[in-house]
């Protein structure tokens, strides 16, 4: 199984040395989205505004993996403040409409931001 790293340039790019997704066979590993703009800058303002943000990053990477969000099998989640669960519960919906994935929501010591997603996409070769 051969697998290939994509790259998303309408998505933030990685603040480090790793790939915004991997496709392995029929499966897509997103990396960690977070509420950052295309030029790294960070997307200031409410928990809602970041969380967005964040979504929309993890979207535009599943897309230039040739796939989407309605492929999500399992999705985590990771807080600063607990405190926005039921916030990000709200917004999740808002992006997990149809039969939502698995999900694991913790609490996350983030540097500066306040939401950091990460996913598994089933994406089978036609």
């Amino acid at each position: 199984m051969a697998k290939k790293t994509i790259h998303a340039p309408e998505a933030a790019p990685p603040g480090g040395p790793y790939s915004q997704a991997v496709v392995a066979g029929d499966f897509v590993y997103l990396a960690g989205a977070t509420p950052h703009r295309t030029d790294r800058s960070l997307v200031e303002g409410s928990f809602a505004e970041q969380a967005h943000a964040t979504f929309t990053n993890l979207a535009k990477t599943a897309e230039a993996a040739g796939s989407s969000l309605d492929d999500a099998v399992r999705v985590g989640v990771y807080l600063r403040d607990l405190d926005d669960f039921a916030e990000m519960n709200t917004l999740f919906a808002e992006y997990f409409a149809t039969e939502p994935p698995v999900r694991t929501t913790l609490q996350a010591d983030l540097p500066g931001f306040a939401i950091e997603v990460d996913a598994v996409l089933y994406n089978p070769a036609e």
